[in-house]
Formats: C-alpha cells, structure tokens, sequence
C-alpha cells in the first residue's frame, strides 16, 4: 500500500491492537466503525461498546448481514431511542461487558 498523507495512519497491527491504541491516545473521542466486514471482526472480537444504529424501514431481501455469526448471542441494552422522522428510528445500544466489551 502507498504511504498515506495529511492526518492518517497506516494500520499495520490487528484490529484490537489499533483501536486499543486508538483509544489510548489522549484526546480521541468516539471511534466509529463502518463496513460490515470491519464492524463484523470488531463485534466477533467483543470491542464494541456501543451500538448506534438508524432502522431504515426497507425490506430488501439480500446483502450482507450487519452482525456476523456469533458463538453466542448478543445481549445488548437499549440505552437511547429517538424518532428521526416518520420512518426512521435511531437507536443506541450499551454492549454488555460478558461478551467482551471494553
């Protein structure tokens, strides 16, 4: 991969060791994950501590799934839910620590 530039960094270590990094940095805030592939690893891996996510009601039938398979279920608690419009729901959700939650 080219070497990146301006305000980035090249992740070079497993997905637990960037965001622990990450997260001990001072001054950095939420870290947000996007793309289900990303976010799959990180939910298998128990290093998500929230879950915010906005229900879009749309029934498509097929792409790739939001969670990945799990050894067991996610338990999560619902800490925040707000109606954006008429369609559309945001949610918040705390990840319980016995799945692995940081």
């Amino acid at each position: 991969m080219d070497p990146v530039t301006g305000n980035a960094r090249l992740a070079t270590d497993t997905l637990a060791t960037e965001l622990t990094r990450l997260r001990n940095h001072p001054g950095t805030g939420v870290i947000y994950i996007g793309g289900a592939d990303l976010a799959a690893t990180a939910i298998a891996e128990g290093l998500i501590d929230e879950y915010r996510q906005f229900l879009y009601p749309i029934i498509l039938g097929a792409g790739t799934p939001y969670f990945p398979p799990l050894p067991k279920p996610l338990n999560p608690r619902l800490t925040e839910s707000q109606t954006v419009n008429s369609r559309v729901i945001y949610l918040r959700y705390r990840a319980y620590a016995e799945f692995g939650a940081r």
